[in-house]
């Protein structure tokens, strides 16, 4: 990997398409309150000694100026600002100097009991296929526990934690604790239509009917219920959207939803009419912190503007923006387990609202204009990390991962809306993209490119193919969005199934007006680059100076890739004669047969050596090829001689 160097500020504010946004302000000479867990809710607030107890108590009377200390502690709530914040004067929630300050979304639950025989015999009046079970077995181990609790009558938004640690909905097969490596079972010989075959599947006939069943292949995640089963296979309610198959060997599959799976260590069973959860705890439940999620928001700031929120911690909980939002900047947030929920297709059957199922509104959600994540660190979500919806808008120096663990098409971050800045990010661990750039306009606001660069992203395709580190899709005029000097590497697609399109920056149906350039990529199926020109063709995007090759993918016609220029270039290039057949002009690209001698591939350092024949070949190219100390400029995404440019946050 190429040593890290810092890129000069005064230098990357003048790099077009970057916008430099300043971490949350410090004090603006308002009035400074104060908040504390151990503070009374009569307290006026007003010193350290005499706080708040809840940050609600701040937000209902700060205005323009003012400040919200926050002093170490665990604040259970959903904050919902009162005022907004002005232009010079904005609202600041910050944790108070080296405090650990955290919002959850949980709540404790208490009062465990042991299971016994008798329960288990009362639960097998209604469900007989609870006698004899795995879960009777752990009974008799005295390892179930159960309480009162009523999490709500849909079992799919139910969320546990055993120590802080998210449990597991008991399911078969156990997929372990890991969200974006579970173990999962696959089709069988026999499998099709709505239909899932295994010799793995020996429950009784009728276990299976009524429980939930997550599916994945290909690039379709969805969910359904089992219509019938018998000993060898279960029929679902319907086949996968999108596909309309089940098929043997490629498709993955879990099911959930019954009590004789509880089982395992990590996992629990919520039954919504009794409303009773059950755990499987190796010792006493009790002595344990076992919390559920009983709210989404930790910051409401549907109608906020000009508010600053620094150094805050969000468990089990996310934040929120609004269409009309402005001004708010997210800085040094660190969030964990930000949205969950594991039914995908709520009922649709087609294919677009379940292949989208948490783009738009999972995650950290940022929605309006000139807003900005920074400096944050994000995890663990069934949806993305961030949702960047509006315009103008920014994310930047943040680290993004283990996200996207139900594989939609939810990413480290959905770009959404368009003018959107990108930079300097990480992102790694993820469900299926790292970024999922789908272009949308907002009304009364002109159109202009996003900038997605100088991120660092890697093991994506996870749980879903057909994707890439950076994703854009389908049949839009991207507005000249420039994809540049990113790291792309090591898409890692989950074994066992047929591997299809992992790229590492990937227009997929058409995508047109695309500027990709000076990106770095390798262990990559289908290279650094990828261009699909089924559709509406794909038009006038320019592919310049990428490193660690491209596949072409066009049927043969003209007038598919009108337009599009790909040149100097470093890797095998596939798929040339479809692409150029269709209007596609390359020129200056390295022979996949030619050495570029770069200075330690091995060690991913793809900068070219004194020797390289990629040196002095590139047509020239304004702002992209700027920097070589050669007479002329370098192939791929490092010019020789210049100052090394580095991706990912800058810590």
């Amino acid at each position: 990997m190429p040593r890290k160097r810092w890129i000069p500020v005064a230098l990357l504010a003048c790099v077009p398409g970057i916008t430099l946004l300043a971490p949350a302000a410090a004090d603006t000479g308002g009035q400074t309150y104060y908040v504390a867990p151990w503070g009374r809710e009569s307290s006026a607030g007003r010193t350290a000694a005499a706080p708040f107890r809840h940050i609600q108590q701040c937000a209902e009377v700060m205005v323009a100026g003012d400040n919200c200390e926050i002093l170490a502690g665990t604040y259970d709530e959903t904050v919902t600002p009162a005022r907004s914040g002005v232009a010079g004067r904005p609202i600041t929630y910050r944790a108070a100097p080296g405090a650990l300050v955290t919002l959850t979304g949980t709540t404790r639950l208490r009062g465990w009991a042991k299971v016994t025989g008798a329960d288990v015999a009362r639960i097998a009046r209604t469900d007989p296929y609870a006698a004899g079970s795995a879960f009777e077995q752990a009974v008799g181990d005295g390892r179930i526990y159960s309480t009162a609790a009523d999490l709500g009558e849909d079992v799919t938004t139910v969320q546990v934690f055993t120590d802080k640690a998210m449990d597991v909905e008991a399911q078969w097969p156990y997929p372990g604790q890991d969200l974006l490596d579970p173990a999962l079972a696959y089709a069988g010989p026999g499998s099709a239509g709505a239909t899932i075959a295994s010799s793995e599947l020996t429950r009784p006939a009728g276990y299976w009917d009524g429980a939930r069943a997550l599916t994945g292949y290909w690039y379709v995640s969805a969910t359904t219920t089992v219509k019938s089963s018998d000993v060898g296979s279960v029929t679902l309610d319907a086949a996968p959207p999108c596909v309309h198959k089940v098929v043997p060997k490629d498709t993955r599959y879990s099911l959930a939803g019954k009590i004789g799976e509880l089982a395992h260590p990590g996992e629990w069973f919520y039954d919504p009419v009794a409303k009773r959860l059950y755990v499987y705890s190796e010792d006493d439940a009790n002595l344990h912190e076992i919390e559920a999620k009983t709210r989404q928001l930790a910051f409401d700031l549907t109608n906020t503007s000009y508010t600053n929120l620094s150094g805050l911690g969000l468990f089990a909980s996310t934040v929120r923006t609004g269409p009309n939002s402005t001004h708010v900047v997210l800085d040094r947030i660190r969030g964990k387990y930000l949205s969950h929920y594991t039914d995908i297709t709520r009922g649709a059957t087609d294919c677009g609202s379940t292949v989208t199922r948490g783009v738009a509104d999972t995650g950290v959600v940022i929605d309006g204009s000139d807003n900005a994540v920074t400096n944050s660190d994000l995890s663990l979500s069934a949806g993305n990390g961030i949702a960047l919806r509006g315009h103008d808008n920014s994310v930047t120096d943040t680290v993004i991962h283990d996200v996207d663990y139900l594989g939609t098409y939810a990413a480290g971050i959905a770009v959404q809306g368009n003018r959107q800045t990108v930079l300097h990010n990480t992102i790694y661990r993820v469900g299926r993209s790292g970024i999922n750039l789908q272009w949308g306009t907002t009304p009364d606001v002109a159109p202009g490119p996003d900038r997605i660069a100088y991120n660092d992203i890697s093991q994506y395709a996870r749980l879903s193919l057909d994707t890439a580190a950076i994703y854009t899709c389908c049949g839009a005029d991207m507005q000249r969005t420039s994809i540049d000097h990113n790291l792309l590497h090591d898409g890692t697609p989950t074994p066992g199934v047929t591997p299809f399109a992992v790229a590492g920056v990937y227009a997929d149906n058409g995508q047109s007006n695309l500027v990709i350039a000076d990106n770095a990529g390798w262990n990559n199926l289908e290279g650094t680059v990828m261009l699909n020109g089924l559709g509406t063709g794909s038009h006038d995007n320019g592919v310049y100076n990428n490193t660690g090759g491209m596949t072409l993918f066009y049927v043969k016609g003209p007038g598919q890739s009108t337009g599009t220029k790909v040149y100097n270039n470093i890797g095998a290039i596939r798929g040339l004669d479809g692409a150029t057949n269709g209007g596609m002009v390359l020129s200056n690209n390295l022979p996949a047969d030619v050495d570029p001698l770069f200075v330690d591939p091995a060690n991913h350092d793809y900068r070219l050596s004194a020797a390289s024949p990629a040196r002095n070949q590139a047509l020239p190219l304004p702002g992209i090829t700027d920097g070589s100390t050669d007479p002329a400029p370098s192939l791929g995404a490092y010019q020789y001689g210049a100052p090394l440019w580095t991706a990912g946050v800058r810590r």
